[in-house]
């Protein structure tokens, strides 16, 4: 199989919220059949849904993968289950959410995964980031997320300094 460059986007509001992510970027990068290409910067934002919890931090990190993208898709969620990711509240507060955003230049509608992700043209967290890893980059449908990312909502976008450092991966 060939490989596909997939864009996932990495978002925390608990028990470090930054950690968390550099975290998941380190097991991202040791995926089998599966190149890290780029890590965007982190950045914070107020959270989507319900007000009463932390603001989250988000980023978002370029693959370059051999995995279909339901078998990427089952790695991302055991990911976010090694990082104690526990769904109570849609929108709610989560140690660790990882989305599969882009897969190559494929649309893909089934009953566990959409792509792209549906929300991703109204959220400045997830076009910001991949604006960041390729300015050039256009969805499925030839829209460019630079002409998105000026109609996207504002989500008060902060960028955060300094850029996280992708750690060694555990054992």
């Amino acid at each position: 199989m060939a490989a596909s460059d997939a864009f996932v986007g990495l978002g925390s509001n608990m028990a470090d919220p930054s950690t968390q992510l550099a975290g998941a970027v380190a097991r991202l990068a040791a995926l089998s059949k599966t190149e890290l290409v780029a890590q965007s910067p982190f950045y914070s934002s107020k959270p989507v849904g319900p007000q009463d919890q932390p603001d989250f931090v988000n980023g978002a990190v370029w693959l370059r993968t051999q995995l279909t993208a339901l078998e990427l898709l089952d790695q991302l969620q055991a990911i976010e289950q090694a990082h104690g990711r526990e769904r109570i509240r849609h929108w709610g507060p989560r140690t660790l959410d990882l989305d599969l955003l882009l897969y190559g230049d494929e649309t893909i509608t089934s009953e566990r995964l959409t792509v792209p992700h549906a929300e991703l043209t109204n959220r400045d967290f997830v076009i910001q980031p991949l604006l960041d890893l390729d300015p050039q980059r256009r969805l499925p449908d030839g829209r460019s997320l630079a002409s998105l990312r000026q109609q996207c909502p504002d989500n008060n976008l902060q960028k955060l300094n300094p850029v996280a450092r992708i750690p060694t991966p555990p054992g």
